[in-house]
């Protein structure tokens, strides 16, 4: 458990990306005109409204949603609307930080189907799904012009939430597979899958067995290695906007 605790760096390096930029920033919660939602998110409106799509990006354990807000600067996405949800649960180890779920002892970032029903994911993956549910309700925008991404915990929500929803595409930054995905997935939007080889927290093995995982069930998936630790470095951030560019472009 205590090398899991280095994912916690990444907010000093998120927090060091953003050194004298002030990007405009509107915060609130979002809430479902049906129901309320408890996941409260910052977003960043679209240059020039309406937007054309929606991407939406998931912190790590430990972190929140204003670490990865500050990498935003570093998007040139003017006409899309940026949404960066809160985790529900709160990280002991830390104030301010935020968590989808704990760890258990000895965790090691293998995909087993009996971590597919631990009560905190379960109760993250119903939140996080009304919640995107909420923002299409919200904004009037679809789902095939959403984006879903996230970092390292939040990337292996991505891939646990992610292929319930008929989404214009994927992005996995340093993450992992909770569980094996079911063999009839209900849709398949392409995937970005990022990786560090340099990575300490979630293993280099674990990004292979979800980029095999992905291949076997005919997931179109672009996956990239750096030399890098776990972090989100300047090239991710350019694979980023690649990605989301072509990916909502190509559904336009």
């Amino acid at each position: 458990m205590h090398s899991l605790r280095r994912n916690h760096l990444t907010r000093r390096a998120l927090l060091a990306l953003a050194i004298g930029v002030s990007p405009v920033i509107m915060t609130s919660a979002v809430r479902s005109k049906r129901e309320p939602v408890s996941l409260s998110a910052i977003t960043i409106p679209a240059s020039k409204p309406p937007a054309k799509g929606l991407v939406v990006v998931l912190h790590g354990w430990g972190a929140n949603a204003q670490d990865v807000r500050s990498a935003a600067s570093y998007l040139k996405l003017p006409d899309y609307q940026l949404v960066f949800p809160d985790a529900p649960f709160p990280y002991p180890y830390a104030a301010g930080g935020k968590m989808w779920y704990d760890f258990p002892n000895n965790f090691r970032f293998q995909s087993t189907p009996e971590f597919r029903d631990r009560p905190d994911l379960s109760t993250s993956r119903q939140r996080l799904s009304e919640f995107l549910q909420s923002l299409v309700d919200q904004t009037g925008i679809p789902f095939s012009r959403m984006v879903l991404g996230g970092f390292s915990q939040g990337g292996a929500m991505t891939l646990d939430v992610g292929f319930n929803f008929p989404l214009a595409g994927l992005m996995v930054l340093s993450g992992y597979l909770h569980a094996p995905l079911p063999a009839t997935l209900s849709h398949r939007p392409p995937v970005l899958m990022v990786h560090g080889k340099q990575d300490t927290v979630v293993p280099l093995l674990a990004a292979h067995q979800a980029r095999d995982s992905l291949s076997a069930l005919g997931v179109k998936s672009r996956y990239q290695e750096y030399n890098m630790g776990h972090e989100i470095s300047p090239t991710v951030l350019q694979q980023v906007q690649s990605f989301v560019e072509e990916t909502l472009i190509r559904v336009s």
